[in-house]
């Protein structure tokens, strides 16, 4: 009989880690994830490798960074010939099941090389998805913020991925298995049904960390595109009183798929995975949702936790991780071997001892340079102004990369001046000490650990090798008589 762990990998879209309330949140209901947290390890130095989805999904899925093997746009999905931990999985014999449609992570046919069942057991009508314009209530400037408020009906895409998992579960797999679930909650538009939508008092919800004193420019570019400016206190609360609803939703459906987990009778065997592809502005900043070269903590800190199958309980590891990391750990909680080189970490030492010192650095990366414009995305609303301004003024979408260790951050910015945060005592990272004198030990230090981690993994030596001297099956030249 095979004993290796079931695997309940739960992903959803956009979420901040300091919007759960066993993160710190203290207006937020998270019950079911504060629980899974308290049987688990809670990870909070975990960081992202890119700040918008489908670069940030192909990193975590294969180990690799972003830039190893181009990886860095919405419009370059992993293919065949690349590695990815559901593939790697179903080949060692696990059975693989993907609950819901999410189309921008495998580019064609790898998703039928990669799972044994994708999709809904019961579809959601055609409205749950994306708000189109003329349906938008609010008027322009709500449009901005994404923000479409209350819903009626409840079979949303999230909801029907939720229906089936459960319903998967209830036909008892054969073990072992691998229960994938990335949900769209709580990416805007900012919209949630009842009784979440009403769960938070308005008056009552933070505001937003306002601006920094020096920042790049991208940031008071974006606030004057969307004309932000305009935006009240009170949009500003409303606005995350419905993230915050839909973060409730979201743990609610969280706590139904571990119920289902329970029902299964194999709990104590199964490994439940719990973070998120990146964060949200949510009125930080004066801005809201994302950008492909955003370096501030609401974007890259992630809210991991890791619990199960007899694992210790009730720990927080508070070094430095990545979500490349996830790969080997999970492989390693499998027994299973990777095919290919990554740059992750298994956290199964930090697991069995949170006190262990697991990485130095995390990195994040994100943008592109001026000669990638032409590349560069083209979204209809409520997306259009953002992806013109990067085809615009595509400096303002440079590439960037932060480096952070339990005390600072630095950012190397292609086209904008660096950054440097003393996060000891600006955890929003809000203060560029960058270039001032008295911290010019720490900058090159920084600046000096991120040229190591470039050159160390710029690329990998392809898996197969090839014949260094192969067979050329063509005609030899033919003589010409003069």
């Amino acid at each position: 009989m095979d004993t290796r762990p079931n695997f309940v990998i739960f992903i959803p879209d956009q979420l901040r880690a300091d919007a759960l309330g066993v993160f710190g949140n203290p207006h937020v209901r998270t019950p079911n994830l504060d629980a899974l947290a308290a049987r688990g390890t809670r990870f909070t130095n975990a960081y992202v490798q890119h700040p918008v989805c489908v670069p940030s999904r192909a990193s975590f899925l294969t180990g690799w960074y972003p830039h190893t093997s181009g990886h860095r746009s919405q419009n370059h999905l992993l293919r065949s010939h690349e590695p990815n931990l559901l593939r790697i999985l179903k080949d060692a014999g696990y059975h693989v099941t993907w609950a819901g449609r999410r189309g921008d992570t495998f580019a064609p046919g790898v998703t039928e090389e990669s799972v044994h069942e994708y999709g809904y057991t019961e579809p959601p009508p055609v409205s749950a998805y994306r708000p189109e314009l003329a349906t938008w209530p609010g008027g322009d400037l709500w449009a901005r913020l994404f923000y479409f408020g209350r819903t009626a009906g409840n079979l949303d895409q999230d909801e029907a991925s939720i229906r089936t998992a459960e319903q998967m579960l209830a036909g008892k797999p054969g073990t072992p298995w691998v229960l994938f679930v990335p949900i769209i909650a709580p990416h805007c538009p900012f919209r949630a049904p009842e009784p979440w939508f009403s769960m938070y008092d308005r008056d009552a919800m933070p505001d937003p960390i306002p601006p920094g004193e020096i920042e790049p420019r991208y940031v008071p570019a974006l606030r004057d595109l969307h004309g932000l400016e305009r935006v009240t206190p009170q949009m500003w609360r409303e606005v995350i009183a419905t993230y915050y609803a839909m973060v409730s939703r979201m743990d609610d459906h969280l706590g139904r798929v571990l119920s289902a987990v329970e029902r299964t009778g194999e709990a104590d065997n199964t490994v439940t995975m719990f973070f998120a592809d990146h964060g949200e502005y949510l009125g930080d900043f004066g801005l809201i949702e994302k950008w492909p070269s955003a370096m501030h903590p609401c974007i890259t800190r992630d809210p991991l936790v890791i619990a199960g199958a007899g694992l210790p309980e009730g720990q927080v590891h508070d070094g430095m991780v990545e979500l490349v990391d996830v790969l080997p750990t999970v492989l390693d909680l499998a027994g299973v071997t990777a095919p290919h080189r990554h740059f992750g970490r298994s956290l199964l030492p930090v697991l069995r001892d949170p006190r262990s010192e697991h990485r130095e650095y995390a990195f994040t990366e994100g943008g592109f340079t001026v000669e990638e414009e032409p590349q560069l995305e083209v979204s209809p609303f409520p997306y259009d102004l953002k992806t013109a301004l990067q085809h615009d003024q595509p400096e303002l979408v440079g590439k960037a990369t932060a480096v952070r260790d339990r005390e600072w951050t630095y950012v190397w910015r292609l086209y904008d001046p660096p950054e440097l945060y003393h996060r000891a005592e600006d955890p929003d990272e809000r203060y560029n000490l960058a270039g001032r004198p008295e911290h010019a030990d720490v900058e090159h230090r920084m600046s000096q650990a991120l040229l190591h981690w470039l050159i160390a993994t710029t690329d990998v030596i392809p898996a197969d090798a090839d014949p260094r001297m192969p067979d050329v099956d063509l005609p030899a030249p033919q003589s010409v008589s003069p």
